[in-house]
């Protein structure tokens, strides 16, 4: 059993990534992948942590991507890149947009009447990449909201008051510079594109024209019968499957590594797959 999907305190999870490998080791994976937003910095501390306890870790990350008018959010998982070259620059830059939209959702909270600081974020993240759920965390401690969930619900989420977007490759960019890495890419959680059957089946074959890899078919919050069409429609366009619970410590607390809500099963050869569909 694997897990590719989830994320440390180098972005917005509250595991570090030590004691993500750690936590991997106690569930019985084989493998896992932390996919931190925009960054490749967990990447050394979790390979020496996973080399120390025998479990094997991917370098990998997740970006988000442009979609046209009407489309949800769509982000994209690496798995195998190199840590150098023009990906790490692209990411280097996505950082920096995020920080500047991080200050600019703290400033129009506080045009709001929240009283809200970036040292109130800072104090969330320790010595990682600031993001929404930290913004998130924030609000939850000095008492406006009860959860994180709450938080975006009524801030931080897409249409909501404090709703900013930020900077993002587009999806052809997005995998050029990975296959340019050496990686292969993943549609994460298709889901959250919010398109019906027909409009999601065209919208992956212009993936799939852009280079695209696989598919995230096995996802935590997804009912059986949506990881049965998720898996249909990568084998329509001849794409991998992937698959991870997208944990992220306290901030879903309703997801476990390796097993989601308990019914996820991510088995290794889909791992072996991925591999051997490596840039040459």
């Amino acid at each position: 059993m694997i897990d590719l999907h989830c994320h440390s305190t180098v972005s917005d999870g509250t595991d570090s990534p030590t004691a993500l490998v750690d936590l991997a080791r106690a569930a019985g994976l084989h493998a896992l992948a932390i996919t931190d937003h925009d960054t490749l910095d967990h990447v050394d501390e979790s390979v020496r942590a996973g080399a120390a306890v025998g479990v094997r870790v991917v370098p990998a990350c997740e970006l988000s991507c442009t979609t046209p008018p009407g489309v949800g959010t769509m982000h994209l998982l690496v798995y195998f890149p190199a840590a150098q070259g023009a990906l790490e620059d692209a990411l280097f830059a996505l950082r920096g947009g995020r920080d500047e939209r991080n200050m600019q959702i703290v400033e129009r909270l506080r045009e709001t009447g929240v009283d809200i600081t970036m040292a109130d974020v800072l104090r969330e993240t320790g010595d990682g990449t600031v993001g929404r759920p930290h913004i998130a965390a924030a609000l939850v401690h000095k008492g406006y909201v009860d959860s994180i969930d709450e938080a975006f619900d009524t801030w931080l989420a897409r249409g909501r008051p404090a709703y900013l977007e930020r900077t993002r490759l587009s999806p052809g960019d997005a995998i050029r510079l990975a296959h340019d890495a050496g990686a292969v890419t993943s549609l994460a959680h298709p889901g959250s594109l919010d398109l019906d059957d027909d409009a999601l089946d065209g919208f992956v074959g212009a993936l799939v024209d852009d280079g695209l890899d696989a598919l995230e078919c096995e996802y935590a919050r997804y009912t059986r019968e949506e990881r049965d069409e998720y898996r249909a429609l990568a084998g329509r366009h001849g794409l991998l499957p992937t698959g991870g619970s997208d944990y992220h410590g306290a901030y879903k607390p309703d997801l476990r590594l390796g097993v989601g809500r308990g019914d996820l099963d991510v088995p290794d050869e889909w791992l072996d797959a991925l591999e051997a569909r490596r840039p040459r």
